[in-house]
């Protein structure tokens, strides 16, 4: 016969069932039906036993989390967790207030176990002694902890919503010069808004633990009074029977609230108080507290000093400085040793051959892009000393290799003691091309246009795009930023500017290496179209002209299949470099533009004059590739005013010119005026309509 045996109840079975109960979304609301029935179902003692024990560990494992969690975001449910709490306390409050009225004549285990532990044991059955005790408690949680933390949570809450617009705009910095990608900068700005979120919801949670303490004092009172009322006139109990046992309960109820609940005031003050760094608060304490022997050595020295006085406690004092200065000593060793470890290099032996013969491995090449620093700033780019140019540096390359459509090359940081010790200088192939200084204690205020305040600090200029800024002190980074200033510490503005100088003279970092690169990536998808360009119709030096030419105009080669497309089309009529550039810009003309005026139907671009054009065709017809001085003269101011009335109204300066003429203009102005784009006609996509807003006269 087949006999079932039934397994019973197992673990994996009661978590797929809590899973399903959670997910159908019933938790929380049966949570909270459950604490308004204890409100007013009544209790055995038993459960109130079992419910006040779970309040006082949960209240120990919100502070062990609070303690022992990285940051404060890590922790974004604890004001909701503190509502729940909160009610589960004042809902005990009130099942033991009906528990000791109805039963307290009954003796002083009438509510339970725990409440008659707290109201004999704890306090010693002394109804005064535990008043007393109550009250400390009370004032303790209600004046000390509660009231610093509901200061410190409204004015963290203010004033990271104040900060807000200057945090985000410090992102968008970061995001325009490479430091961060586009995941990276939205997922920051996620932080930021909820950092905001968490501050002003605890701005509000601390106000459950400041009412939860009055409450707390009036339920005391409340009880004391009802009891005695009751057990006098109802039960008919002797009035110190009365005070003996309605007290006891009452302050036993008390005190077994009052201690999670001075819990969980702490840690709200511990989790308001905490700076938004990445480690416990045990290794910061630990790490900045004890940070420096000098500490314990002074402290161990006092306690010596206290310890040999006549009259004190000379034992206890001696044996703590013996013990402070023992840790002082075990830090300076462990100190000592790793700086010993640190001075270590360790190097293999140089054996010099004087009749050793030079050789081509002798010649040193000059780095692609170096950046040379001076020794103050050697610490940004140590990441032992938490250094993060190197870093920054590489988001640099990375965003510049997506914008630009080649890999850029890596960027060799060195120092130089022949700069100014704050100095530094950015070198392609060797040569120097751009300068700067930060200073490495303080940071940089950007004015991003409009602001709504001065600031105090060094009046200097942004070394990338020549903005106003000011080196300010860190300690005035916040109110900065409330007045509209744009914040960047030393390793941003040196990144920033890195990375337009490199996105300025692109065409020098793509050779015939990069080009080749480029091709052979091609050729995996389109092999038969690199085959038949290079070499049988163009060179590959004319191929690397091309993209010189684009890169310098500031045209991405990203579109390489594009690109080679074009070229293998106009290779048979021309292998003139800048007519094959002319070629491949009309062909990429719907790139160009989007970059250039976005999604937008409409392109307000200026033009020349009808007779200007015919001067200016007319000079290349007769072999001249440059501009007569005073038409240049003349020329260069009227773009120059044009472009700048088009930038002052939120719009891009655009120069339209039939393309015979895109190639000389675009090299008369792309120093001079680098806001100022020079395309052709052709080179405007089909379904873009173009305004004409003014005309310059020769």
């Amino acid at each position: 016969m087949n006999q079932s045996v039934n397994p019973g109840l197992r673990p994996a079975d009661l978590r797929g069932g809590l899973g399903q109960f959670s997910r159908l979304g019933l938790g929380v609301p049966v949570m909270m039906l459950l604490l308004m029935a204890m409100m007013v179902v009544p209790m055995a003692p038993f459960m109130l036993d079992l419910l006040f024990t779970f309040n006082i560990a949960l209240a120990v494992a919100i502070m062990l989390a609070v303690i022992y969690v990285m940051r404060p975001l890590d922790f974004s449910i604890f004001p909701a967790v503190l509502l729940m709490v909160t009610l589960l306390r004042l809902a005990l409050n009130v099942a033991s207030t009906r528990v000791v009225l109805l039963h307290g004549h009954e003796g002083t285990d009438a509510a339970g176990h725990v409440i008659q532990a707290f109201g004999e044991f704890v306090i010693g059955g002394d109804y005064t002694v535990g008043l007393v005790v109550f009250v400390i408690l009370t004032l303790i949680n209600f004046v000390v902890v509660t009231k610093g933390a509901e200061r410190i949570s409204e004015v963290s809450a203010r004033f990271t919503l104040d900060a807000l617009p200057g945090k985000q705009m410090a992102i968008d910095a970061d995001l325009n010069a490479g430091v961060l990608t586009r995941e990276e900068a939205r997922d920051r700005r996620e932080e930021v808004r909820a950092e905001a979120d968490f501050y002003g919801s605890m701005d509000g949670a601390s106000k459950f633990v400041r009412g939860d303490a009055i409450a707390g004092l009036l339920i005391l009172f409340i009880n004391i009074i009802g009891g005695l009322a009751i057990g006098t006139m109802q039960r008919g109990l002797p009035l110190s029977q009365a005070v003996e046992n309605y007290t006891l309960l009452t302050i036993g109820d008390g005190l077994v609230a009052q201690v999670p609940a001075l819990l969980l005031s702490t840690a709200v003050a511990l989790l308001v108080t905490r700076m938004s760094q990445s480690q416990d608060m045990g290794a910061q304490m630990v790490g900045q507290l004890f940070k420096t022997p000098r500490t314990l050595y002074v402290t161990a020295g006092i306690l010596a000093a206290a310890g040999i006085i006549p009259g004190m406690p000379n034992v206890v004092f001696l044996l703590l400085a013996a013990l402070a200065g023992g840790a002082g000593y075990a830090l300076d060793m462990q100190a000592r040793s790793r700086a010993a470890e640190a001075a270590v290099v360790e190097a293999e032996p140089v054996v010099e051959d004087e009749h050793r013969e030079l050789g081509w491995d002798d010649v040193r090449l000059e780095d692609v892009i170096g950046l040379q620093v001076g020794y103050r700033l050697i610490q940004l780019a140590d990441q032992r000393q938490g250094g993060e140019l190197m870093s920054r540096v590489k988001g640099v390359r990375k965003k510049l290799t997506a914008e630009l459509g080649f890999l850029v090359h890596p960027v060799h940081i060195r120092d130089d003691l022949q700069l100014s010790p704050n100095g530094y200088r950015i070198c392609l192939h060797g040569v120097p091309v751009a300068a700067g200084e930060v200073q490495v204690d303080r940071e940089m205020a950007l004015n991003p246009g409009q602001v709504f305040g001065p600031v105090e600090g060094m009046a200097t200029r942004d070394p990338a795009f020549g903005l106003e800024a000011y080196w300010i002190d860190p300690a005035e980074k916040s109110k900065a930023q409330e007045a509209g200033w744009t914040v960047v510490d030393p390793t941003t503005v040196i990144a920033t500017h890195l990375s337009h100088v490199l996105k300025t003279h692109a065409q020098e970092l793509l050779g015939h290496d990069e080009a080749q690169q480029l091709l052979d990536n091609l050729a995996r998808s389109a092999p038969k179209l690199v085959e038949d360009l290079v070499p049988k119709q163009l060179t590959l030096a004319v191929v690397v002209k091309v993209l010189q030419n684009l890169l310098s105009e500031g045209i991405a080669v990203r579109n390489m299949r594009g690109i080679v497309e074009t070229l293998a089309e106009q290779a048979g009529h021309s292998q003139d470099p800048v007519a094959l550039t002319g070629a491949v810009r009309i062909s990429l003309g719907r790139q160009i533009v989007q970059e250039i005026n976005g999604m937008a139907n409409d392109l307000d671009a200026i033009t020349l004059d009808p007779s200007l054009e015919r001067l200016l065709l007319e000079s290349l017809k007769d072999g001249g590739e440059s501009i007569e001085p005073g038409l240049a003269e003349r020329m260069h101011q009227a773009l120059t005013e044009a472009a700048r009335r088009q930038e002052t109204s939120g719009k891009a300066a655009v120069l339209v010119v039939p393309q015979m003429l895109r190639p000389m203009l675009s090299r008369f102005t792309r120093r001079s005026i680098p806001g100022l784009n020079v395309l052709t006609y052709q080179e405007i996509p089909d379904d873009k309509s173009v305004r004409m807003v003014q005309a310059i006269q020769g």
